[in-house]
């Protein structure tokens, strides 16, 4: 039996409301029809949630996808919204890139689509850094384009709100996070700069419970790479003794199972390297090597082998069988690259042979954050060869080698010819007429400091050369080695041609004066140049802001020479003036008292005497800017010998 119950007039209204609200309320499969509002840029939540609709919080449908994980500074990458399986639809998005790191800043800029189905959005004051949609119809794909930014190294992670209903929709629904790495402005063209990036909220970039890390990456004191290192396999990373403390910037494990082997190669946590690798020497310096490099590349990382050269330095893969080793296993985490190869026993290149099972090597880690077109970047985050060269499959402790002979062969260096031979030039060319009165072993003084310096230049050059011998066991040629084997002879023929200088009254000795002038003052400028070149040098590691360091030296040394170039001629001109007033008198008095004694003549050569035992004028400021010069002298010297033992002084600096 049916029941009717009447309705009363407030039961009517009741339900004529309700009907009202039913014919009005949005339909469920649409989202906000233009998008989402800025007002939503830091919290992602759609506008019409107002936190009554709550976020889906199961694993998305839908995935954020890039063509590439790694992308150069300036460059664009493609961004794929989809529905896993595909063909599942969707109706509203918005989507962002962030910092994954504090502040976790909103970076890059989105591209226009030409059929307008793509809306920008100005977030936290800069332009077109985030996205959504211009109409809410359904939708089974969204691609996108996103550049990143010029001034901006580091990870960062594509975030989207994908909605396929009204009350369905999933906040934060991630990328794999994107390496942003230095790129090679010569080799691959950049696009213009984008927007300026502006500080931003500290909200973190989404991640989903299910996302753990690989084991095999994980970047703390557990990982298991250093597991059996020293027993079971050999492992080698730098720093040096990184290994003991599971703390390496880049490391390289060897695994030796019969004829099998196995390299696992890895970059530390928060390195930003673009790079990854080990090379096989036989001499523990770059060049000839046969190198193995893991580099993350279009969503996945790649292996590649290559031959390096040393004289112009470079990693060739064009001349290596890429089929020599194989990747077993590889990931991207966390900004951690991680491969596991397996290289042929013997492989051949070049004409010279690497035979793992009979061979002993050097191993070689390195890794940077730049890489070039088919090749990769200069190891600017690190790289340190073995001490010794060792059988793979016989397991050992392994050290760096020492880089003793290179230190000192650069610290001589630079103490000789920025230090001794720059203050031995300002002695020997306006000191000559100072300190007059005043000798030293019963030399002039200018003289005894002149030589004493000049000495001591010799001495460390000849020292210096010897040990860069000895180091490198081999003539390695480029413009540091000529340059520098020219500046070493004309050093070594300096003292043997003073000792054969003519006498002060001998016609030829004018000719010793301006061949010894020369050959100092040219051995000087080649030192110097020579000190610039070794700046680019990749055994050296200095820093390439060492060149404003030498370009300030050089400017002091140009402005001293100036100015007691000034004093100069400031005394020859008052000296000649004292002549020329001297000559004058000398004439009147012959003139009307040509009958002095013997006496009086006597007595004026004796004035005369004594004025040439005074110092020439402005002695005083000659000392005194001598003074500062010496100091600011010791102060260049220091700071560079500094750069030059502590290289490189970035991985100093990182750690203090």
């Amino acid at each position: 039996m049916t029941m009717t119950l009447p309705l009363t007039k407030r039961g009517w209204l009741a339900l004529a409301t309700a009907l009202l609200a039913v014919a009005t309320w949005p339909d469920p499969g649409q989202s906000l029809p233009q998008g989402a509002p800025e007002t939503v840029c830091d919290t992602m939540l759609p506008f019409h949630s107002g936190g009554s609709v709550l976020p889906q919080s199961s694993v998305s449908p839908f995935s954020v996808e890039t063509s590439s994980t790694t992308v150069g500074q300036g460059q664009t990458i493609r961004v794929d919204l989809t529905g896993v399986p595909a063909g599942l639809s969707f109706g509203g998005y918005m989507i962002q890139a962030r910092n994954r790191n504090p502040p976790y800043q909103i970076v890059g800029q989105f591209g226009t689509a030409r059929d307008g189905t793509i809306k920008l959005m100005n977030c936290e004051n800069s332009v077109n850094n985030s996205a959504t949609h211009s109409n809410a119809g359904p939708k089974r794909q969204v691609l996108l384009e996103w550049q990143s930014p010029v001034d901006f190294l580091g990870q960062v992670v594509f975030n989207a709100t994908i909605a396929q209903s009204y009350n369905e929709f999933w906040v934060g629904v991630p990328s794999q996070p994107v390496q942003i790495v230095r790129r090679d402005l010569t080799a691959v063209p950049l696009p213009t700069q984008g927007p300026p990036v502006s500080a931003g909220t500290t909200r973190a970039p989404y991640v989903p419970p299910s996302y753990v890390a690989p084991n095999n990456v994980a970047a703390t004191n557990s990982d298991p790479i250093y597991n059996g290192c020293g027993q079971s396999k050999n492992c080698f990373g730098f720093p040096d003794g990184c290994v003991s403390s599971k703390t390496c910037t880049s490391i390289a494990v060897v695994t030796v199972r019969g004829d099998v082997y196995e390299f696992e190669i890895q970059s530390g946590r928060g390195t930003n390297a673009a790079y990854v690798a080990v090379g096989l020497s036989e001499d523990a310096k770059m060049g000839e090597d046969l190198t193995t490099e893991c580099v993350p590349e279009n969503g996945r990382v790649n292996l590649y082998s290559s031959y390096t050269s040393a004289t112009p330095y470079a990693a060739m893969r064009s001349v290596v069988g890429q089929n020599s080793a194989r990747l077993l296993d590889a990931s991207l985490v966390d900004g951690v690259i991680y491969c596991r190869v397996q290289r042929d026993a013997v492989t051949s290149v070049q004409g010279k042979t690497f035979d793992l099972r009979n061979g002993k090597y050097h191993l070689l880690v390195a890794s940077g954050s730049s890489l070039k077109e088919n090749s990769v970047g200069y190891h600017d985050i690190g790289r340190l060869p073995s001490g010794k060269a060792i059988n793979l499959a016989e397991v050992q402790d392994l050290s760096g080698s020492s880089k003793l002979l290179v230190q000192l062969h650069g610290a001589f260096m630079i103490a000789a010819w920025i230090g001794t031979t720059s203050l031995g030039i300002i002695f020997a060319r306006y000191f000559k007429q100072t300190w007059v009165g005043s000798q030293s072993c019963g030399k002039d003084q200018w003289f005894a400091w002149h030589r004493l310096l000049m000495v001591t230049t010799w001495s460390l050059t000849i020292a210096a050369y010897v040990l860069i011998w000895v180091e490198l066991k081999r003539a390695v040629w480029h413009a540091h080695s000529i340059i520098g084997l020219i500046t070493v002879i004309l050093c070594f023929l300096q003292p043997i041609g003073a000792l054969f200088r003519p006498g002060p009254n001998d016609k030829k000795r004018p000719y010793f004066n301006w061949g010894h002038w020369l050959g100092g003052n040219l051995a000087h400028i080649l030192g110097i140049v020579t000190i610039f070149f070794s700046v680019k040098l990749p055994k050296a590691e200095l820093p390439e802001w060492m060149d404003w360091i030498l370009v300030s030296f050089v400017v002091v040394h140009v402005l001293v020479h100036l100015i007691f170039s000034i004093g100069l001629c400031l005394n020859h001109w008052q000296v000649a003036g004292m002549a020329s007033e001297r000559h004058q008198s000398q004439r009147a008095n012959n003139f009307q008292m040509g009958d002095l004694s013997h006496h009086h003549q006597h007595a004026m050569r004796n004035g005369m005497s004594m004025e040439r035992k005074m110092d020439a004028p402005y002695a005083g400021m000659r000392k005194g800017l001598l003074g500062v010069y010496a100091v600011v002298l010791v102060l260049f010297v220091v700071v560079l010998i500094l750069l030059v033992v502590l290289a490189p002084i970035e991985q100093f600096l990182g750690k203090s």
